[in-house]
């Protein structure tokens, strides 16, 4: 048998990490500005985290969630200490589709509609709902294709008012740093227009933290930066550092039904000691204090290089869009054959940096050098 040919690889087998750092089977070493896409959280291989991960591995991995999981409860109450969403409830899956999926879901139980509001670029996932609710015809299938969702442009507060009012939306559901669209970033205006107008009309604000949250921004969630509150977030990518995993932060407005969400895998023990052993390295480490320093550090830095193609530089903490005036890939392919150092990209000139929250300034200074070397 043979792998599904589903994406484009770099021929580059990588077999170990540290830090921000990986190695591939010839002992080549990179600098990781990628982060295997916004999951590895913490730095690859944390010593506390493998730590945590092998204790409760070798006490008991898995069992149902027919019975009592203490580790649950523990995640949940140190999520929402961490959060500042101390007065909601967890529930816990294992992927980001699947998280938006479920908030979706429950969003629809709530009011009894059907109709969604999505951001212009968005992307949520590749599952039935997740993706009808992304942006992108390419990956929606016919049976996906159901006629629920309008997709609007960023930061254009009447179109959505215009639709609102229609009274007819369940959810909106917004990337207040949209990952794959660019990193493009909402106002505190928009944001904050479009929490009140959800209140009026009883729609649900879903916030998709799944990449800008858990601390990549600065703040624990990106929609902490426009002073609003959601009804419904969804985390993944770094909530457990690489081990699959995804939670819904649900207000207290909803009430739990038996029966009406359900999961097999989800916040199962391995997975819940490796997400409170990345809070307890987060907290400890101070790294959504990192991520706004070196962050802010790192965008400051390419700016004042006055880079040649580098047209524009957006976002927050250690989520940031470098435009270019050219394609991106010979420049990311050069950063990653001869520069040895990866990064991520979106749309046809977008290079994406989604670095372990722990990144160095010294590192910062590293990936600069490295980048001007390929322009």
């Amino acid at each position: 048998m043979e792998l599904f040919d589903v994406y484009p690889l770099f021929d580059i087998a990588i077999d170990h990490g540290k830090g921000c750092h990986v190695w591939d089977d010839k002992g080549q070493e990179y600098l990781d500005l990628y982060g295997g896409h916004a999951v590895i959280s913490v730095g690859h291989c944390h010593p506390h985290y493998v730590e945590a991960m092998t204790k409760q591995l070798n006490k008991l991995g898995f069992y149902s969630n027919s019975v009592i999981n203490p580790l649950q409860k523990e995640l949940a109450h140190r999520l929402g200490k961490a959060s500042g969403y101390d007065d909601y409830q967890l529930f816990l899956i294992n992927s980001g589709a699947e998280a938006n999926e479920n908030a979706l879901k429950l969003a629809s139980f709530y009011n009894g509609r059907t109709r969604v509001l999505s951001l212009e670029k968005a992307f949520h996932g590749r599952t039935s709902l997740a993706v009808e609710v992304t942006n992108n015809p390419k990956i929606i299938a016919p049976i996906n294709d159901n006629g629920h969702v309008t997709y609007l442009p960023i930061n254009d507060l009447p179109a959505w008012e215009a639709e609102l009012a229609k009274g007819d939306v369940c959810a909106v559901i917004i990337e207040c740093i949209q990952g794959v669209g660019g990193i493009r970033v909402v106002t505190k205006e928009f944001m904050q227009g479009l929490r009140a107008l959800c209140d009026k009309y009883d729609t649900v604000l879903i916030c998709d933290e799944i990449q800008c949250g858990y601390g990549r921004s600065g703040k624990f969630f990106a929609h902490q930066h426009f002073g609003i509150k959601a009804d419904l977030i969804t985390v993944a990518k770094g909530i457990a550092n690489g081990f699959p995993m995804s939670g819904l932060l649900i207000a207290p407005k909803f009430k739990p039904v038996y029966g009406q969400l359900g999961t097999t895998f989800g916040g199962n023990h391995l997975a819940c000691a490796g997400a409170i052993a990345v809070l307890d390295i987060m907290e400890s480490e101070k790294l959504v204090e990192n991520a706004a320093e070196v962050g802010s550090y790192l965008i400051k830095r390419i700016k004042e290089e006055n880079l040649p193609h580098v047209k524009e530089v957006r976002g927050y903490g250690l989520m940031i869009g470098i435009e270019l005036d050219v394609p991106y890939k010979e420049i990311r392919t050069r950063l990653v054959k001869e520069q040895h150092c990866f990064t991520g990209c979106a749309g046809t000139n977008v290079l994406r940096l989604l670095p372990p929250l722990c990144l160095t300034k010294a590192e910062a200074d590293d990936f600069i050098a490295r980048f001007k070397a390929v322009l």
